[in-house]
């Protein structure tokens, strides 16, 4: 069985990532920092760890890992989504059975976030397919940082979805010491 110990740092000691994914109000944004590092020492600053994908870029994803990893599963994630279009969630739950199941893929040490117009999902190594109840999701070394601020945020009525991203990030990296304040943000 795949066992993610720490998604957010891979078998040769990578670090460094926070994707933070808000919904609100009918719209989406999905944030990451830059930030790669390889013990204590910063190994990039402008990583770009969210991407949209899937025909037309109706779909945002961000990953959190081992990067080679990740973009395998990007890869296979764009497979199913062009084999279902317009599915989000039957495109992860196909990918999660692949991930779970293929002798190749259950080595690979990456978590995903991944969201639509309608929908958002975490995907795990471990077969999961996960919806959040509040609509949001951090995943990586910050992400707890990042999902505990934007779920304080997400009281104050007048802020959107991106604001709350942005400000969550913003506290997020000045927590964790595996990310930086260079956010990149899609939303949809």
């Amino acid at each position: 069985m795949h066992n993610i110990k720490n998604a957010a740092v891979d078998p040769i000691g990578w670090h460094g990532t926070t994707i933070l994914c808000v919904r609100r109000d009918g719209n989406v944004t999905m944030a990451g920092d830059g930030q790669v590092s390889m013990g204590q020492t910063i190994v990039k600053g402008n990583a770009r760890k969210v991407r949209r994908i899937g025909a037309g870029g109706t779909v945002i994803s961000g990953f959190a890992g081992a990067t080679a990893d990740a973009f395998t599963l990007l890869e296979r994630l764009e497979s199913k989504l062009e084999r279902y279009p317009n599915q989000l969630e039957r495109a992860c739950v196909e990918l999660a059975k692949d991930w779970r199941t293929d002798r190749y893929l259950r080595r690979l040490e990456a978590l995903m976030a991944v969201a639509d117009k309608d929908r958002s999902f975490t995907l795990t190594g471990n077969g999961d397919v996960l919806e959040p109840e509040d609509g949001v999701i951090g995943i990586g070394s910050g992400g707890n940082y990042a999902l505990a601020a934007a779920r304080a945020l997400m009281s104050i009525p007048d802020l959107s979805a991106e604001e709350i991203a942005r400000r969550s990030m913003k506290i997020a990296s000045d927590i964790c010491v595996y990310t930086n304040g260079n956010i990149i943000i899609e939303s949809l």
